[in-house]
């Protein structure tokens, strides 16, 4: 992912949030020789994640698919491949700046992570993905859900189930909050975003209040 230097997120813990936050993410590896790339959406969790590096190199994301996705099947043991996650988002309209000429664009927040596959295939451990999951993803979005009567059935469904590990060597992320725009007319952009019916308006402001101070900078062609 080409990231402009304005765009650079301030630390990695901006790019910790954008994965905790936004857990579906989308799977892409390779196809076959000449045929479009493999792309899978999944929920993804992180296992560990190696605070200690910049790029978050070490951490282990955790993710499952259904075994009778042609994807599975192509996913190979220390293959390469790219989860993406997407955060808030939303369109900058020109009338915001409050002068011409202007040009409308999008901010968004995403991040890229690069990994290799390790295929999980013993019953057990796949079992402890898929409960692992649950109960990540119901402690952040849902209402802790207790899954005791549902083991047996987690077990039924199981043989459909494959799961892995990605271990991440390297990360990306990529934060447009109007970085390039002067000051007054960053601050008229996140008021605007942040009466917004939409949430991730909402969030939107909430990050761009809480970028460190930056002159005025255009992003360069070089990054």
């Amino acid at each position: 992912m080409f990231v402009p230097r304005p765009y650079r997120p301030p630390d990695t813990s901006w790019m910790i949030e954008v994965i905790r936050n936004n857990p579906l993410a989308l799977l892409t590896s390779n196809g076959p020789p000449g045929e479009a790339p493999f792309a899978t959406h999944l929920a993804a969790i992180a296992e560990a994640f190696d605070t200690g590096s910049a790029d978050l190199t070490g951490s282990v994301l955790l993710c499952h698919v259904n075994r009778h996705n042609p994807h599975w099947s192509a996913l190979a043991d220390g293959g390469v491949a790219l989860l993406t996650f997407t955060g808030p988002h939303g369109y900058v309209t020109p009338t915001i700046y409050g002068y011409t000429p202007a040009a409308p664009t999008w901010n968004f927040t995403s991040v890229h992570v690069r990994g290799t596959v390790q295929k999980i295939e013993p019953i057990e451990e796949t079992l402890d993905v898929v409960m692992a999951t649950v109960r990540t993803l119901e402690s952040r979005f849902g209402s802790d859900w207790d899954m005791t009567e549902s083991i047996g059935y987690f077990r039924e469904i199981l043989p459909a189930v494959g799961a892995f590990r990605v271990h991440v060597t390297g990360t990306e992320g990529m934060f447009k909050l109007s970085q390039e725009q002067s000051t007054e007319v960053r601050e008229q952009v996140r008021r605007s975003f942040g009466t917004r019916a939409s949430a991730h308006y909402r969030a939107m402001a909430g990050l761009m209040d809480r970028l460190p101070s930056a002159p005025h900078c255009r992003p360069r062609a070089d990054g």
